[in-house]
């Protein structure tokens, strides 16, 4: 039977959307702290292998005590509200971003956030934002999440009596899609950004893992230091950081960087989730299991505040996009100087907090009401 809400997942999707947010502010110093400055991952892969983890969670209960049907109904449901969600808020960035760009006499910020195909061609526009061609900077994490929930009630009874079996088959369409060049169609490049048939092995990786977690076992009550697996991934999670850091600069990274494994290594896609990147998500997530083992640590105010952002992952995602323009455009009043960046930074951090914390007062108060009106009957 699978657990419950676990709150070290709703604290790092909140990590993760506070890093998407300062990830996607130009010039934000406090986007030098994110994810992607020390390894070759970054929050997208922290937002989909906690949404195939989340996901597996909560409808592998509703398949196990209601039934397939009723479970595959409440997923197509959830992946039409996200649809929904996306229409909206696409409409919704584009004038944020029109009324910015009116503001910013430096810089063409509709050209920046990819909205330059409306300009041009408004009609095709429409169409393709509907078809999910369509995706402008910061957008492509929505669409992605709606086409991996529908395949879900595909794979999902599957995955939790045969984990290793759908894991297997997932990791086989993975290694086969950037070789045959699968992937959807879109405007600009053609294809894309996140290529949901490669991204979709660590859905199911996130999937397999809230099965995995939800089996007793024995626990590994050896020091770290003794653990094979653990200094394996320790190892690796520090040598890409010293490779990324090495990025700023590229004299030194030429100099010290042998060319085998820089063949090897390089392109690190991101569209197609290289395997350079893969293994370093799974790493650090790894050892991050093992460094932060059991769920008291949740309980400080710091992580309280990121856990009930994750467990708000869709509205505060929302804020955070329509967020990034309006800080750029107060960054760029001041010719981005960094007092303004870092304050622009943490307010939208506090707004998207607020957000969260407003949200879950209001559940609070809902059930509340319900209690009484039941009591009073």
């Amino acid at each position: 039977m699978l657990k419950g809400r676990d709150p070290r997942i709703d604290f790092f999707r909140g990590l993760a959307l506070i890093f998407i947010f300062w990830d996607h502010v130009p010039h934000n110093p406090l986007g030098q702290i994110t994810l992607r400055n020390f390894g070759f991952s970054d929050a997208a892969e922290v937002f989909v292998f906690l949404a195939g983890y989340a996901c597996v969670l909560a409808y592998g209960k509703i398949l196990q005590g209601e039934g397939y049907w009723m479970a595959s109904l409440k997923i197509l449901r959830r992946a039409w509200v996200l649809y929904v969600v996306h229409i909206f808020l696409l409409a919704m960035l584009m004038g944020i971003v029109f009324f910015a760009n009116s503001k910013v006499e430096t810089r063409d910020l509709v050209q920046e956030m990819g909205l330059t195909h409306f300009i041009t061609n408004p009609q095709q526009a429409l169409t393709d934002e509907l078809l999910l061609r369509f995706k402008p900077n910061l957008m492509d994490p929505l669409p992605l999440y709606i086409v991996l929930l529908l395949g879900l009630p595909l794979v999902l009874p599957l995955l939790l009596r045969k984990p290793l079996a759908v894991v297997a088959a997932s990791m086989t369409v993975y290694l086969l899609a950037p070789r045959l060049g699968w992937n959807l169609a879109a405007i600009a490049d053609g294809v894309w950004y996140f290529n949901p048939v490669t991204w979709q092995f660590l859905f199911i990786l996130g999937g397999a893992a809230a099965v995995h977690a939800s089996q007793p076992r024995a626990p590994d009550t050896r020091p770290l230091h003794r653990q094979p697996v653990f200094i394996a991934a320790a190892t690796y999670t520090l040598l890409a950081a010293v490779i990324t850091l090495s990025w700023r600069w590229p004299e030194i990274h030429d100099a010290v960087m042998p060319a085998v494994i820089s063949d090897l290594l390089y392109p690190i896609s991101k569209t197609d989730l290289s395997p350079a990147r893969l293994l370093h998500f799974l790493a650090l997530a790894y050892v991050t299991a093992k460094l932060l083992p059991g769920r008291a640590w949740t309980q400080n105010w710091l992580a309280r505040q990121s856990c009930r952002m994750g467990r708000y992952s869709l509205e505060v995602f929302c804020l955070g996009v329509l967020l990034a323009p309006l800080a750029d455009m107060l960054n760029a009043q001041v010719n981005d100087a960094w007092p303004m960046q870092i304050f622009s930074a943490l307010l939208g951090l506090m707004l998207m907090a607020a957000l969260a914390a407003w949200l879950e007062f209001n559940k609070h108060l809902d059930a509340s009401r319900q209690r009484q009106w039941v009591a009073g009957r």
